[in-house]
């Protein structure tokens, strides 16, 4: 084999097909290359392009998207309270209007209540008062409900006003034990308008009856009358105790119309406000 061409100096090419040196000896300086492409350089660019898209769009268009949905739910939520409200009126507007007064006779249809010495029952003065209160305000163009001590329709009953009539015992306790008292329920939704009751019944029956207020003997039995959780708690109610049948025997039994005007009276000044 020819060894000869490995030692021809023509072989490591001729002259000019060598990069010449630079006069003082440095190296070429190189050009500046662009930096290689990445993958996280693309997803930069391609992230940064569709916000900006995405921003264009968003103002290009009247509503987004976000925005119209919300519009949506806003709408869907007015729709539906609005509905809520129109059943509740239409309810409200359904539900037949209070206008009875009821008149409870007190231990009416119970019990005699308490008995006199004479044999005069405090049931048969308290139905001739309820009577008397019932006619008065019939003739003035009212409904009124006659009731029993604990008569059925005492549950639920629905009414502008509920007036319970009873008398004070027989047995004579003082000088002092005289005059009427007048109580409403300690628990009552609408606390304005038992006040205003037992104002107004307090006032005008005084007024009417000449009678004194007896203060500091409204007993557990008035403020807890069994009634007052019965009825409708819509119902205002009170209970009055319109005289003793010791002291007050007389004017009760010679003055009875004169205690049930008394007694109309409250109830009007009530309806009235």
């Amino acid at each position: 084999m020819n060894h000869s061409a490995d030692l021809d100096p023509t072989s490591q090419g001729s002259p000019e097909s060598l990069p010449e040196s630079p006069a003082n000896g440095s190296r070429p300086a190189q050009a500046a290359s662009p930096k290689p492409f990445t993958f996280w350089r693309g997803l930069q660019t391609t992230l940064a392009a569709a916000f900006v898209v995405a921003t264009l769009f968003t103002l290009w268009m009247p509503g987004s998207l976000v925005e119209s949905s919300l519009e949506a739910k806003m709408a869907q939520a007015l729709e539906s309270a609005s509905g809520n409200l129109a059943e509740a009126t239409l309810e409200a507007t359904q539900q037949p209007q209070a206008t009875n007064i009821g008149i409870v006779a007190g231990h009416y249809g119970s019990d005699s209540g308490a008995v006199c010495s004479n044999g005069v029952a405090e049931v048969d003065l308290n139905l001739e008062i309820a009577t008397l209160v019932q006619k008065n305000l019939t003739d003035m163009g009212y409904t009124v409900d006659l009731l029993e001590e604990f008569d059925s329709r005492l549950t639920g009953y629905r009414g502008r006003v509920l007036v319970s009539i009873h008398l004070d015992s027989c047995g004579y306790v003082n000088d002092q034990a005289t005059g009427y008292k007048v109580a409403a329920a300690l628990s009552v939704q609408n606390v304005a308008a038992s006040q205003r009751l037992t104002t107004c019944l307090s006032d005008q029956y005084g007024e009417v009856t000449g009678l004194p207020y007896h203060a500091g003997s409204v007993t557990d039995d008035m403020t807890y009358y069994h009634a007052f959780n019965e009825i409708d708690p819509g119902t205002t109610a009170a209970i009055i105790e319109a005289g003793f049948m010791n002291m007050d025997y007389r004017f009760i039994t010679e003055k009875t119309d004169l205690i049930a005007d008394g007694i109309v009276a409250g109830i009007l000044c009530f309806l009235n406000e």
